[in-house]
């Protein structure tokens, strides 16, 4: 059960790459089954693809293709129960990824094993990804769906006790093992205008580049080799501009406490390219007008 959030993780990921084609099986008639199956089939190889990239070593990757194949066979009566549940929102005006957790969490809810995912956990856990990667308001509006419907049905489970899951426990940050990495915003001048580079990350996000230093390189070159490995750029550092620190988990080697060092890096401008790396799929140049 430990694996059930990222499980559900990947299943969001694999959606919201499928929900920017025309003729995947979010999209086609529900009438049009071999359309369907056949995007079924492609939708799966996707998820295969986001497993081993982004979960090696998953215990429970039958509980993924599960979840995956019910939202597709339930897909039409989710997007009306959606359409009824948030009347003043066009399904198509939703944002991806909170479309997409609401197929996740009214399929748990509604056709789900009560058994194995209780009513609430299925609506916790969707609110858990609104928040992880949905906007400022996405986990207030997914919540507000999910209770319409769940009151409609007649609020299951309510008077029970969940159980308390070992990931929910404390952790001590001090005992986790720390991984540095090194951020920046990097700018340019080009043609009286300032170009910032930005990378694009597959939950729908630009944000600030950034990669890992080892621990025998300095902080500040390390950054720059790791902003060059990612989008290819020459970089100099001008000035530190802050840091953060999180807690992430890893399917095989558990929780890493990672701190990342942000600094401001001039570049020259050239044409801008994602080279290789892990959870992005673009990267660009933005004017600061």
């Amino acid at each position: 059960m430990a694996n059930r959030h990222l499980s559900r993780s990947i299943v969001l990921q694999t959606l919201f790459e499928w929900d920017f084609l025309p003729t995947s099986p979010l999209h086609v008639d529900a009438n049009k089954k071999e359309e369907e199956s056949a995007g079924s089939v492609d939708i799966k190889n996707t998820l295969k693809r986001n497993l081993k990239e982004f979960a090696p070593g998953l215990e429970d990757d039958v509980f993924v293709f599960s979840l995956i194949e019910q939202i597709l066979k339930k897909r039409q009566v989710i997007d009306e129960i959606i359409v009824k549940a948030a009347p003043d929102w066009p399904i198509d005006k939703i944002s991806i990824i909170d479309r997409n957790i609401l197929r996740i969490g009214l399929t748990e809810l509604l056709f789900g094993d009560r058994k194995e995912v209780p009513p609430k956990v299925a609506i916790n856990e969707a609110i858990e990804l609104a928040k992880t990667f949905g906007g400022e308001n996405s986990g207030k509006f997914v919540n507000g769906v999910l209770g319409a419907v769940y009151k409609e049905i007649g609020e299951p489970g309510k008077d029970e006790k969940s159980k308390k899951r070992k990931n929910d426990e404390p952790v001590d940050i001090t005992k986790l093992p720390v991984e540095t990495l090194g951020g920046a915003l990097v700018y340019a001048k080009h043609q009286n205008d300032i170009m910032f580079a930005l990378v694009h990350d597959v939950f729908g996000y630009w944000t600030l580049s950034k990669g890992k230093v080892d621990k025998s390189e300095n902080l500040e070159e390390g950054t720059v080799k790791a902003i060059k490995k990612e989008i290819n750029l020459d970089v100099v550092i001008e000035e530190r501009l802050g840091e953060n620190e999180y807690v992430a988990t890893h399917p095989e080697k558990g929780k890493t406490l990672k701190k990342v060092v942000y600094f401001l890096e001039k570049s020259e401008y050239i044409p801008l390219y994602l080279e290789v790396s892990w959870g992005l799929d673009a990267a660009r140049c933005f004017a600061l007008k």
